[in-house]
């Protein structure tokens, strides 16, 4: 039971921690979770962390509050999805009541603005550093590469959503799982493996 206790304070602090001190919403969050979740504690590995960006990017929410529920699944199922999600969460609660509380016009402080202004900038570095790892990462061959490129130019060039460009992706990856008999060898290879 002390395990349990322990496993769920850690998950709450941990996620806590991340919550509180990252800017920029989900892919920005990318190298701090994955020093934390893979790096430091082994709670996940590169590829799951990825995996769990790629359904969090594709489904309703916030990227990292799926992440932060997948991990606390993996770790202490349910109850611990449920306390890493509001481990996430809770900074920005605390920030947003303190903020309603006690300064009007937020927005129209001086120094606000200019704080604001020097996170963008520090923002806009994280999430290139964070796409340039997430593309490395997931981009292994040739295809990975053209279908990289073609995703960037339906989005940025042709201003399609990229709800379709997920879809697309998906599809397709499905498509050519079926055509290279993906599941066929999969079982040939699993049952090869407990011989």
């Amino acid at each position: 039971m002390k395990s349990k206790i322990k496993t769920l304070c850690e998950l709450y602090s941990i996620f806590f921690k991340i919550g509180l001190v990252t800017f920029g919403g989900g892919i920005a969050m990318l190298p701090i979770l994955e020093r934390e979740i893979v790096e430091k504690r082994k709670w996940a590995t590169s590829e799951e962390l990825l995996d769990w960006f790629a359904i969090g990017q594709s489904t309703p929410g916030i990227i990292a509050v799926n992440v932060a529920t997948f991990t606390g699944y993996k770790q202490a199922k349910a109850l611990g999805g449920i306390v890493a999600t509001a481990g996430m969460v809770s900074p920005s609660i605390i920030v947003i009541t303190v903020i309603a509380a006690f300064i009007s016009n937020f927005k129209e402080l001086v120094w606000v603005q200019r704080a604001l202004r020097g996170i963008n900038v520090s923002v806009a570095a994280i999430l290139t550093y964070a796409v340039f790892t997430f593309a490395k990462k997931s981009v292994k061959n040739t295809f990975g590469f053209l279908l990289l490129l073609i995703a960037f130019a339906l989005i940025y060039i042709f201003n399609v959503s990229t709800i379709w460009v997920i879809l697309g992706s998906a599809i397709l990856g499905i498509l050519l799982f079926a055509c290279r008999g993906g599941l066929a060898s999969d079982k040939a290879t699993e049952a090869s493996t407990h011989e």
